[in-house]
């Protein structure tokens, strides 16, 4: 459900916002927003429409319209406002590293805290908490004496990683799937002659340590950002210090 209007997903940030009717009940757009994350954590996007957004909220489908058009600005406030808890690191002008790895560490967790998100950061992300978290990254990386082109694809190849795996890990825990697993795992013993290094090593082989595996996976990237910088002669040491 769409809702009224026609607008799509990041609209919201680029129109000011709607003035309420003067006869409006006091709902503000703050309220609505963390109604709609309670709703979308315990229920997931599919299940999320402005008539029962409003129902939550103990109100009419027209009411809420006088505030927020479309599902789609809904889905951004929402989005938006789980990035608020993860913290920006300090900025001590040394270990660049460290403040990544800590943005990025805190990103991972705030998708897993909210199983719905992962799959909708496809969608245009302008809002300030978003914005706030991409422009410490991106001068993170300047600092670290990363430039163009290299910059672009470091900060996508980090967003990109911890979009991927936040969204494996929700989906396979959301499920429950301890009996597809097995049954993954029995069908590569039964194929190992031809699926050898999977049946051995396999991600469904044994009980995945998610939080060990991104951090392994996260330290590489680092290291690969701090080699190729280096290599150009653009960048300081592991410590961010030349």
């Amino acid at each position: 459900m769409a809702g009224k209007g026609s607008g799509t997903a990041g609209d919201v940030w680029l129109r000011p916002p709607a003035r309420a009717a003067r006869d409006a009940p006091p709902l503000s757009r703050d309220r609505i927003v963390e109604e709609a994350v309670a709703l979308l954590d315990e229920e997931g996007a599919d299940r999320l429409t402005m008539r029962r957004l409003a129902e939550r909220l103990g109100t009419g489908s027209t009411t809420l319209y006088w505030h927020l058009k479309t599902k789609d600005d809904v889905l951004d406030l929402a989005l938006d406002a789980i990035f608020a808890a993860v913290e920006i690191p300090g900025d001590d002008g040394r270990d660049w590293r460290a403040a990544i790895a800590a943005l990025i560490s805190g990103w991972r967790a705030v998708l897993l805290d909210h199983p719905w998100s992962a799959a909708l950061l496809g969608r245009p992300m302008l809002g300030p908490n978003v914005l706030a978290r991409s422009e410490f990254l991106y001068a993170t990386l300047v600092k670290a004496g990363v430039v163009e082109p290299h910059l672009t694809a470091a900060a996508y190849g980090l967003s990109n990683y911890v979009i991927g795996s936040a969204l494996m890990q929700a989906t396979w825990t959301a499920r429950g799937d301890q009996a597809a697993g097995q049954a993954a795992r029995e069908r590569f013993r039964a194929n190992c002659e031809r699926y050898p290094v999977l049946a051995a090593h396999g991600p469904l082989v044994a009980e995945a340590d998610w939080d060990a595996s991104f951090a392994i996976g996260l330290d590489w990237l680092l290291d690969g950002i701090q080699t190729g910088t280096a290599a150009a002669g653009e960048a300081p040491t592991r410590s961010g210090q030349e």
